[in-house]
């Protein structure tokens, strides 16, 4: 299977340099480019790509605004959409990501982890650049409000292992590993944990940890660089 992509940053020299990391692979193609955010919606929603690259600053619409009209909770048949940009800010983080991001990497990560995004938001996960990862679960822990949004009654105790070891970046082969249960099992834990949450994807179920502090802030450095 092919994956399609659509680029979208207003530099014609970024755009030139990600089609030819990605289309040196032989399962991705480029379908379209986009010079300003307005451009990227439209073509998104005519080409229906399985991935949107978007860069953060853009002319018209910015990339959150972007992720927002593809992918935001309100969209009825999101687009999958990963926030590539040299901008390394928490705000530009958390909006892409509360937005309905399936990744966010910085542009100097290498094409490898670019690479892996795409396909990562294909197969319904997410990939975040390693230098944001800690920095961002530490932020969350320590300014999300305490009282706020806690654990669902509804999750049992297994449910909740789960969605801890999803924010810390495991992926399901090591959630089964870890909690010595199938990985068919873990894939039905997943789904549910997303219809009860009412969240769409592993992203949001991270953030959502993360704010409800599920997860201690890794001073051991012993979380992943992926919410996978």
């Amino acid at each position: 299977m092919t994956l399609k992509v659509l680029l979208a940053d207003d530099q014609a020299m970024i755009r030139r340099g990600l089609r030819l990391i990605l289309e040196d692979q032989p399962d991705i193609t480029v379908i379209g480019e986009a010079a300003d955010g307005a451009e990227a919606v439209e073509l998104a929603r005519r080409l229906r790509p399985d991935v949107c690259l978007v860069d953060i600053r853009m002319p018209k619409l910015d990339g959150i605004e972007v992720t927002r009209a593809l992918a935001g909770p309100q969209v009825t048949d999101p687009i999958r959409v990963v926030v590539v940009t040299t901008f390394d800010l928490d705000e530009y983080v958390y909006g892409a990501l509360r937005g309905g991001a399936a990744g966010f990497v910085l542009k100097d990560a290498g094409p490898g982890l670019l690479v892996e995004a795409v396909r990562a938001a294909c197969n319904g996960e997410a990939l975040v650049s390693p230098s944001i990862t800690l920095r961002l679960l530490k932020h969350l822990n320590a300014t999300a409000p305490r009282g706020r949004g806690m654990p669902s009654p509804e999750l049992s105790g297994r449910a909740l292992e789960v969605v801890r070891a999803i924010a810390r970046g495991r992926t399901n082969q090591e959630i089964a590993a870890e909690l010595f249960i199938s990985l068919s099992t873990v894939k039905s834990h997943l789904a549910a944990i997303q219809s009860k949450l009412g969240v769409r994807n592993r992203t949001e179920i991270a953030v959502w940890a993360w704010e409800n502090h599920l997860v201690s802030s890794p001073a051991d450095g012993s979380a992943t660089d992926r919410t996978r």
